[in-house]
């Protein structure tokens, strides 16, 4: 039996009144026991009262409110912090727009029983991804490459938000020194799990597209993953990456 009440899910949010919701009855019509943490980055939509709303019903739907939109990075630093104050063995990112299904849960717990940090892999086994452009599938899958190449990280989905951290992990980074905030996060965790020598492991899921709501990608992305794996790479030559 997997272990979902000393499993954390931490969701950022940002304007997701059109998913909240639903995300919120998904994951606890599947996993009762499993404990929510919404980091909600003063959403001018409503979302932080559904949230509230449903914390009447559910003691294990928690919320940290923060003053404005300050990044995916620092959202799940927070909540990273939290999950180690409390008694959780297995901490989730996951996003609210159900671009990662919740269905899919399990399969990434199961393999976290022997592995400090396990990705759910869009391009393991082949492309798994619904309804995306082909400008931005390509774009996705090219960074990978160009990722992999430079830093010898053996893994095919370097970017990718739906993952599951063991505490070990969690309590082997310096949080308060990661640098980069955007979507390149994934990727600069990743590289730092793999550096201590903690296992990692890919399972493949199916990424589908935001049902609703819009798209907080940047356009800036492409320059910010382009330096930040050099970056992270001649930090790793010095000595100086964990």
């Amino acid at each position: 039996m997997l272990p979902y009440n000393k499993t954390l899910i931490i969701i950022p949010t940002f304007n997701e009144i059109e998913n909240i919701e639903n995300m919120i009855n998904s994951v606890f019509g599947l996993y009762p026991d499993v404990s929510v943490l919404v980091i909600e980055d003063g959403s001018p939509d409503g979302t932080a009262d559904v949230v509230k709303k449903y914390q009447e019903k559910h003691s294990n739907l928690h919320m940290i409110q923060r003053s404005g939109k300050l990044g995916l990075g620092t959202a799940y630093i927070t909540g990273f912090k939290w999950a180690l104050e409390k008694d959780f063995e297995h901490v989730f990112e996951m996003d609210c727009d159900f671009s990662h299904d919740p269905t899919q849960i399990p399969n990434l717990l199961e393999a976290a029983q022997t592995h400090d940090l396990v990705i759910g892999s869009r391009y393991l086994d082949g492309i798994r991804i619904i309804n995306w452009p082909f400008h931005r599938l390509l774009l996705s899958y090219m960074a990978s490459i160009y990722t992999r190449f430079v830093t010898g990280i053996p893994v095919q989905d370097t970017t990718g938000g739906f993952k599951c951290f063991s505490r070990k992990a969690l309590s082997s980074l310096k949080l308060d020194e990661i640098i980069a905030n955007g979507y390149i996060f994934q990727l600069e965790l990743n590289y730092k799990v793999w550096t201590l020598g903690l296992p990692i492991k890919e399972v493949p899921i199916i990424f589908y597209e935001r049902r609703d709501g819009e798209s907080k990608m940047a356009g800036g992305i492409v320059w910010e993953a382009f330096f930040a794996v050099l970056k992270l790479r001649f930090l790793k030559m010095i000595g100086k990456l964990i």
